[in-house]
């Protein structure tokens, strides 16, 4: 009889837990029609009416609010809502406009000089497209080295930045403090001492580790310290959205560093994702000049120095002949009214008669992109994408996953990287052109972050990252068409629910 009174009591607690268990999900469901529907509500009114977003933007936050509310609420606040975006940014538009202007003005002789050799005339229409969308200048004299291993990149920059007579400009987005970023910081701190004007401006977000007092340190050296939008609480920043992606080093208006390494051990291999292959540029020239325009209109933006209105920081022209690479400093963001570097892309990929090879840690593409790839994949264009075989941020991951089956299907060939990680932003096309900088080619880098890229328009630099690319194959496993379609039921899942968050991701 104890027995059956102790089962009895059993199934009682049992069903008394279910009772329980179904109040709270009423008391949630109460809870979410009293409160949160009415919210999402409002906030789904705002986005489609007030923020103006593409449709898929648009699609992807109404399924979060309204599928997730709780979880979707929270998550468009930190990282979605958009509201003061223009306001933010205007000021900084209206300066990056005025400024550039003037550079323009004091450079024109040179656009005017430049000759564009035959096979280069097809491009004459991208080229005025950066000009006429970005005030980029189209430079020529210029010598550009390109580098694929952090070690290499640093070893050459602390050499120059040890020789730096007059100013040193660094804009990172990711500065973490190791013995590699103190050795940088010492070289920095050293050359302030001497009475050369050296600045930094890191990301709030890239570089939210980094304690007061080592920034304390460099500003007690003489080294001018700027934060590119800061939290509101230390050491917290989780606002992803309009983060500086750029990676600018200017050293005495001659010699400029663009591309994907930031300032971190990380950078040279020794993180958790191991190797790490990436491609940074050093160029010395004319086209400086314009990477130090980009670098004074963050920097005013922040400390309001006015940089811009100071020729000691420029090297207009080179009194000698240096080099003959032609380069564009092109630059995006979501204070500029076009989409600068992703629509350089697509004037690329639509010239293209041959090749194209891509590398990119993220393949997040809009119709436009994707449509055109596929396009001239279909066409018999070798259209070629590299990628990491390992993920650092998974739902991009598994995002870009799901846009390169469609582009397989299209005939392109994808690989993806297995010696470590790739971080390389590149993109080459038919050995005549190509592009190096921080965008990545994913909807992010596009509208969202602030980048900047080299547009190179020169045989030698772009057959020597093609040769690069192809190298690089060495250590790729190609997904072709049967591995892609015999992927697990999990990976099909995990695609789908990632491409919906794309647009947003």
């Amino acid at each position: 009889m104890d027995q059956v009174v102790t089962t009895m009591d059993v199934f009682a607690d049992f069903y008394n837990s279910i009772g329980m268990i179904l109040s709270a999900i009423g008391a949630f469901i109460g809870l979410i029609g009293q409160y949160i529907f009415p919210i999402n509500f409002i906030l789904g009114i705002i986005i489609v009416f007030f923020e103006r977003r593409n449709p898929a933007s648009l699609w992807a936050w109404l399924l979060l609010l309204f599928f997730i509310p709780g979880i979707g609420f929270i998550l468009y606040l930190f990282i979605g809502q958009d509201l003061r975006r223009q306001k933010r940014f205007e000021i900084k538009e209206v300066e990056d406009h005025l400024s550039s202007l003037v550079h323009l003005q004091e450079q024109n002789i040179l656009n005017n000089e430049l000759v564009l050799e035959e096979e280069y005339i097809r491009y004459k229409d991208m080229i005025n497209l950066h000009l006429n969308s970005n005030k980029s200048l189209l430079t020529s004299n210029n010598t550009i080295d390109v580098y694929t291993w952090g070690k290499d990149k640093f070893s050459a920059l602390k050499e120059d930045l040890l020789k730096a007579e007059k100013f040193i400009h660094l804009e990172y987005y990711i500065i973490k403090y190791d013995y590699l970023t103190e050795e940088l910081f010492d070289i920095l701190k050293n050359k302030a001492r001497e009475g050369v004007e050296v600045r930094v401006l890191y990301d709030g977000m890239g570089g939210r580790t980094i304690s007061k007092k080592i920034w304390k340190d460099l500003k007690s050296c003489g080294v001018k310290i700027g934060e590119f939008y800061p939290p509101f609480i230390p050491f917290m920043n989780i606002r992803i959205n309009y983060r500086n992606h750029r990676k600018i080093c200017v050293i005495d208006g001659q010699i400029g560093y663009v591309g994907g390494i930031n300032i971190s051990k990380e950078y040279i291999g020794e993180g958790k994702l191991g190797t790490w292959r990436d491609t940074h540029l050093r160029i010395v020239g004319n086209a400086v000049s314009q990477l130090q325009v980009r670098f004074a209109l963050d920097w005013d933006y922040i400390k309001k120095e006015n940089l811009c209105t100071m020729d000691k920081y420029y090297m207009v022209e080179y009194p000698f002949k240096i080099g003959n690479k032609k380069v564009q400093i092109v630059s995006s963001g979501p204070d500029s009214k076009w989409q600068n570097i992703r629509n350089g892309y697509l004037k690329m990929i639509n010239e293209a008669e041959q090749r194209i090879y891509i590398q990119s840690p993220y393949i997040i593409l809009d119709d436009s992109l994707l449509e055109t790839l596929k396009v001239a994949s279909l066409a018999g264009i070798d259209v070629r994408i590299m990628m990491p075989c390992q993920p650092d941020h998974p739902f991009v991951y598994w995002a870009s996953y799901s846009y390169i089956g469609e582009l397989i299907q299209a005939g392109a060939k994808v690989y993806t990287y297995d010696d470590g990680f790739i971080h390389s932003k590149v993109l080459t096309v038919d050995g005549l052109v190509s592009s190096v900088g921080t965008a990545n080619m994913d909807i992010r880098s596009f509208k969202v972050n602030f980048e900047v890229n080299a547009f190179i328009y020169d045989k030698e630099t772009t057959v020597q990252l093609e040769k690069i690319f192809e190298e690089d194959m060495k250590n790729c496993t190609e997904i072709t068409p049967e591995i892609y379609n015999k992927r697990p039921l999990k990976v099909r899942f995990k695609e789908s629910i990632s491409r919906l968050l794309a647009p947003i991701l």
